[in-house]
């Protein structure tokens, strides 16, 4: 992108009001996307699958975002690698399958053979002075966390401890390093990731819209904290509500509270444990649970967690599974959502458990939200689009544009040397 593009868009950032959505060239803009992946994607954190996908020495999976393939493949027990999906040679994709099992990775284009280490171990017909340890496949940074697979694709990511350590307890404590998956589904969806996130840090249109959801959420949490942390005005009803719980939840000996991150922080992390209305135990229609409890747990406590760890995250748990969701860019026009949701490693589908009762409720709601983003996509890229108010309930929005402007622009004055 050329300095003059660059400032014009440095004008943009500087001309959104306060407590109004973007402007139309932020959710259709081919060059503000491109930037998009540059700033944001490639520079978080970003959880991309879990462990349990590929038990077995071999088995791998891609994972696709923008002109990038990763693989992501077990080495061995102990070891998961994720390697770009560029031979060494003259660059051809080497897995062209979106998941399989290999004894070796073989290029198709010239069959030069790598280990599954990423070690060149096959390259025929090489001068003398050809050193095969001089090409080996190239990593992206990556870690397991709670059988969690996070890659970054920057040149110098940020620690991934400090990343981790204000959300790790609340990971931790449902145990999904001790967690297989039971179901996975991919919602392609016609609309800029942007308006994806907006809509998932929202509960405004949660009563109108998603009528699971709000069967399963009480009006006073739907209110006050909506679809993540804070996102609407306080209610007292449920202040009340979370502080009796939470004094019940402490005597259990299980953790409690929640972490919101600052507004100029270089991550969009969050965290919070919240009870259930009602007696319900779990994210369920009934209410009751719906699989063997998981983590640190003993007994149900009749309370969920939800955390989010990058933009593109977030991950909801109950007590006896959890629902993951990762929002990958695929156009400015174009996003994925894929959901996973994960159970105790040892329960048997049929016995422990029903794929359909665990998920009934983010099924149903993200297909509804799938219309609703594509709808809202349909109209942003009218002549006619001009960004309205923003409601007390869509407080969640204002943080993540705040959060999104400042480090666009951060990253656009970096690149042209205007700071």
């Amino acid at each position: 992108m050329n300095k003059k593009n660059n400032l014009d868009i440095l004008k943009l950032i500087n001309s959104q009001k306060k407590k109004f959505p973007l402007e139309q060239p932020f959710y259709v803009n081919k060059e503000i996307f491109e930037l998009d992946l540059e700033t944001f994607f490639y520079n978080q954190w970003v959880f991309v699958g879990h462990a349990s996908r590929i038990p077995n020495k071999g088995d791998y999976f891609l994972f696709s975002i923008g002109n990038e393939s990763i693989i992501i493949i077990r080495e061995n027990n102990e070891k998961i690698n994720c390697f770009f999906n560029v031979c060494r040679h003259r660059g051809s994709h080497i897995c062209l399958e979106d998941e399989g099992r290999v004894r070796k990775l073989i290029c198709p284009y010239h069959a030069w053979g790598y280990d599954l280490g990423g070690n060149l171990i096959n390259a025929k017909m090489m001068e003398k002075n050809f050193n095969p340890k001089d090409w080996n496949l190239k990593k992206c940074y990556s870690q397991v966390f709670e059988g969690l697979v996070f890659i970054n694709l920057s040149e110098k990511p940020s620690e991934f401890k400090n990343f981790i350590k204000p959300i790790k307890p609340f990971i931790e404590l449902h145990g999904l390093g001790r967690a297989k998956i039971a179901d996975r589904k991919i919602y392609p969806t016609k609309g800029n990731w942007k308006l994806a996130l907006d809509n998932f840090h929202e509960c405004y249109h949660c009563q109108p819209s998603h009528p699971e959801y709000c069967h399963v959420h009480s009006r006073d949490y739907i209110q006050s904290y909506g679809a993540g942390s804070n996102t609407g005005p306080k209610s007292k009803e449920f202040n009340k509500k979370l502080k009796i719980w939470n004094k019940k939840v402490k005597k259990l000996g299980y953790l409690t509270g929640e972490f919101s991150e600052d507004k100029f922080s270089e991550f969009f992390r969050s965290a919070e444990r919240t009870p259930f209305s009602n007696g319900k135990l779990s994210e369920t229609k009934s209410g009751k649970p719906a699989s063997t409890l998981m983590g640190e747990f003993n007994e149900f406590d009749g309370g969920y967690t939800t955390i989010g760890p990058s933009p593109f995250n977030s991950i909801i748990m109950s007590n006896d599974f959890a629902t993951t969701f990762t929002f990958i860019p695929k156009g400015p026009n174009d996003t994925d959502i894929e959901i996973m949701w994960l159970v105790n490693e040892n329960a048997i589908e049929g016995v422990d458990y029903n794929i359909e009762e665990l998920t009934w409720m983010w099924h149903k709601t993200t297909l509804e939200d799938k219309r609703i983003i594509e709808d809202n996509q349909k109209g942003v890229l009218s002549k006619k689009y001009e960004p309205g108010p923003l409601s007390e309930m869509e407080m969640g929005l204002e943080k993540l544009k705040i959060w999104y402007l400042k480090h666009l622009e951060k990253s656009i004055k970096k690149t042209t040397n205007t700071i």
